[in-house]
């Protein structure tokens, strides 16, 4: 079984006078794929932010590779081996799409500046499409082309733990299918993801293991081999339309069982 490289340990956190976590709790271990998974409210995009460190921790801890970053800046958490993949992708419209990728490998031309030619490389390896366009505004692309570019732009510091925050939002669904295989590209390649996805199909097409949140809580934690669709429609409140293509996202996913990581292993409920 993998050793966590991320734990979530009763975090609570808030704003102003709301609390919005009351006491999250998982881990995922090193090459596991989590989604994070909830209503509208349930703290989805909260629980990623402490993560991220955007959002502090009013009590609990958050921990990378066992050292505790509960109360460091995101500057850092970056550079200890964090990307994050922001909802809405947000690219720089009015650069291109190696200054994007440029802004994005800020702290690792800060540590090693020697690395960023190496790396840049590697991201037009992984992702031909940017190399291809890499003098175009990024503002001038698909929605599908700008989900890679905020990928790439994630993966160029070389990080050990991405954060994917609502990645298919806005895309039509060929643009879902080609981001889709963006992510599985990059899970196969062993980097560790926390997803956070209100597409429940897109998210368990990816995910190893399912967190399923109401108010601000953990209410279950499965493999998804493990899961079933009474469950997701009980924490999640999917109807029957919605409820056929969760079913199918699992049969698929249950029907060739991923071996990346042996994240499921590594999880636990709340």
């Amino acid at each position: 079984m993998s050793e966590p490289l991320l734990e979530i340990q009763e975090v609570t956190a808030g704003f102003g006078a709301t609390t919005v976590l009351h006491g999250v709790s998982f881990t995922v271990p090193r090459g596991g794929i989590a989604g994070i998974f909830g209503l509208n409210g349930a703290g989805k995009s909260v629980t990623m932010k402490t993560i991220a460190g955007i959002v502090p921790v009013r009590s609990g801890k958050v921990l990378l590779e066992g050292q505790d970053i509960t109360d460091m800046s995101p500057e850092k958490r970056v550079g200890l081996g964090m990307g994050h993949v922001p909802q809405g992708r947000q690219v720089f419209p009015q650069l291109t799409v190696e200054e994007n990728l440029r802004l994005g490998a800020y702290t690792l031309r800060r540590r090693n500046k020697s690395r960023y030619a190496a790396a840049l490389d590697g991201v037009f390896d992984r992702f031909p499409v940017l190399r291809d366009r890499r003098g175009q505004l990024a503002g001038t692309m698909s929605g599908g082309q700008q989900a890679s570019l905020s990928v790439g732009r994630a993966l160029i510091n070389e990080p050990s733990l991405i954060l994917v925050d609502e990645p298919s939002a806005g895309l039509s669904p060929v643009a879902q299918l080609e981001l889709n295989e963006v992510l599985q590209t990059v899970a196969d390649t062993g980097v560790t993801m926390v997803l956070v996805e209100q597409n429940v199909a897109f998210g368990l097409s990816l995910v190893d293991t399912a967190h399923l949140m109401q108010t601000g809580v953990v209410v279950h934690s499965s493999p998804v081999d493990a899961l079933d669709e009474n469950t997701l429609a009980t924490h999640l409140g999917i109807g029957k339309v919605l409820q056929a293509a969760t079913g199918r996202a699992l049969a698929k996913r249950q029907s060739v069982p991923t071996q990346r990581g042996g994240k499921s292993a590594g999880s636990r409920a709340s």
